[in-house]
């Protein structure tokens, strides 16, 4: 059964040697082994040294984009342009143990889509461990997805979850849950987690309100990517109800117990406000479902592929 690993990278020049050692000591004599190496528009010496690296290694190659997109438009990338049956994600800060990848396969063939690792000894700073707790706490709640580390770095899949995957922003973060949105079955298995040898977090502070923002996106379009007008339409149904009823009760108070319009003119603009609303909620839904199959990852975003 083909494998193919997937390593965005951006900036990671430092890293390179060991994880070529670590890899090929792996992966080099496995042909049904494919590797791909994103290059997510590195500023630093990057594609240059993987460029030389791969040379001796048939089955591994180097996807480079035209500038830095971000991890979940690289990855996407990666998915696009894999073969294999299964497929697995890394880092490349060498935080990540390439080995784990075999002890996730082996949870897959438990019959299981989706197996994630779960940095449960994770040797990053305590900002990091803390924000990481919330992150994951808020998506059990809320998904019902029962995993702890939803955004650990090292995954493996079968290959008809990453086609059903659209990554773009920063929904790499939420892979399993978008997972478990289609009924596919997730489990998780404790990794090896290390120190950074190299550099710093390509994050900041942004990527916790980005990561709240994408959350709430996804649990939104889980529910009605595929059919809009039910959320726009409810919602303007009960509008136009609202508006109509309104615009009734103001019609009975004219003409059964004889008050004059001008009495209720405020009643009347609501009214008619609640119905135009509700118009616009319909449209907004029609809308939604004349350009819900349009795919965000359409757009072009890779230069070459170096074999």
């Amino acid at each position: 059964m083909k494998l193919s690993i997937i390593i965005p990278m951006y900036n990671e020049q430092e890293s390179l040697d060991s994880l070529f050692v670590e890899l090929s000591g792996l992966f080099s004599q496995e042909t049904a082994t494919e590797i791909i190496f994103i290059n997510d528009g590195s500023s630093d010496n990057t594609l240059n040294i993987l460029k030389s690296k791969i040379k001796n290694y048939p089955t591994w190659s180097i996807i480079n984009l035209y500038r830095n997109y971000g991890k979940s438009v690289a990855l996407q990338a990666g998915f696009d342009n894999s073969k294999g049956e299964i497929i697995a994600t890394m880092d490349a800060d060498l935080q990540d143990n390439p080995k784990e990848i075999y002890r996730l396969i082996e949870e897959l063939d438990r019959g299981y889509d989706v197996v994630s690792g779960w940095k449960k000894n994770r040797k990053d700073p305590l900002e990091k461990k803390i924000a990481s707790k919330i992150f994951n706490f808020f998506v059990r709640v809320f998904s019902g997805l029962k995993i702890h580390d939803s955004n650990c770095g090292i995954k493996v899949f079968k290959r008809e979850v990453t086609e059903m995957l659209t990554l773009y922003g920063g929904r790499h973060r939420y892979i399993p849950l978008l997972a478990h949105q289609k009924k596919f079955l997730i489990s998780e298995v404790v990794v090896d987690h290390r120190e950074r040898e190299f550099g710093i977090s390509k994050y900041g502070v942004k990527r916790y309100s980005d990561g709240f923002f994408d959350f709430l996106t996804i649990l939104f379009l889980g529910k009605y990517m595929d059919r809009p007008l039910h959320f726009f339409g409810s919602l303007g149904f009960i509008s136009v109800l609202l508006g109509i009823g309104i615009e009734s009760y103001v019609l009975y108070l004219k003409y059964i117990l004889f008050d004059s319009f001008q009495q209720h003119i405020a009643l009347i603009i609501l009214g008619a406000i609640l119905i135009i609303v509700g118009l616009q909620l319909f449209t907004f839904g029609l809308m939604g479902e004349l350009i819900v199959n349009k795919k965000y990852k359409d757009r072009n975003y890779i230069k070459e592929i170096i074999e």
